[in-house]
């Protein structure tokens, strides 16, 4: 792996926007590949990041500033990557469901994922069900992810999930939030519980049967 790769992940991870510009310039000056400076570079300190953070060694406002530093390399790199060159791991549609209007959690979550090389449909926060099940038929995602921060919204949660669950069996379904637990997902029918960003990362991969590292 190139040094210039592990230099891009170590500046995410140190939260240096100006670093990551300056080393994804250097990668395309160099003819580096643009997609795997993304995956193993950019990427890769957003995982590392993801870990920080699950370790309560980062909290909120740090993970913020991370994403800034590597959406400023992604947008350096993007428009020079061969279609189809990055790896996707499938479509996944996440949003807070109705009612809550509380969506930092939910947008880490999505980062995190969107980094980890899926395709994220975000459908915001106070999304209904008729809005859910119109992304399962618009996106065919292999997976919908739902967050709430509140106890009087959990209902929701279980309509929610087995009405998706009625219209394409084959979905999976995360849930998250503070009020949620493993307990109840499984409750509502939910296949998994992801307690912090990075949870909601292994649990996707191991859902669908994927190598973390893939």
């Amino acid at each position: 792996m190139s040094e210039l790769y592990t230099k891009l992940s170590d500046a995410v991870v140190a939260m240096k926007a100006d670093d990551v510009k300056q080393l994804a310039q250097q990668v395309l000056a160099e003819g580096l590949a643009p997609e795997q400076a993304i995956e193993q570079g950019l990427a890769a300190g957003m995982n590392r990041v993801g870990e920080l953070f699950a370790a309560k060694e980062y909290f909120v406002p740090e993970v913020l500033v991370c994403s800034r530093a590597m959406y400023a390399g992604f947008d350096i790199l993007k428009d020079h990557v061969v279609e189809g060159a990055i790896n996707n791991k499938g479509t996944i549609a996440i949003g807070v469901i109705d009612g809550d209007f509380h969506d930092i959690g939910k947008n880490i979550v999505k980062l995190m994922l969107e980094a980890a090389g899926f395709r994220m449909i975000d459908l915001g926060k106070n999304v209904t069900l008729d809005r859910f099940s119109e992304a399962v038929d618009r996106e065919n995602p292999r997976i919908i992810a739902l967050s709430t921060l509140m106890t009087t919204t959990m209902d929701s949660m279980l309509e929610i999930t087995a009405k998706l669950l009625q219209k394409k069996p084959d979905l999976k379904v995360i849930v998250g939030g503070a009020p949620v637990d493993t307990d109840f997902a499984e409750s509502i029918g939910a296949h998994f519980y992801g307690g912090d960003a990075r949870a909601a990362v292994i649990g996707a991969h191991q859902l669908l049967g994927l190598s973390l590292e893939a």
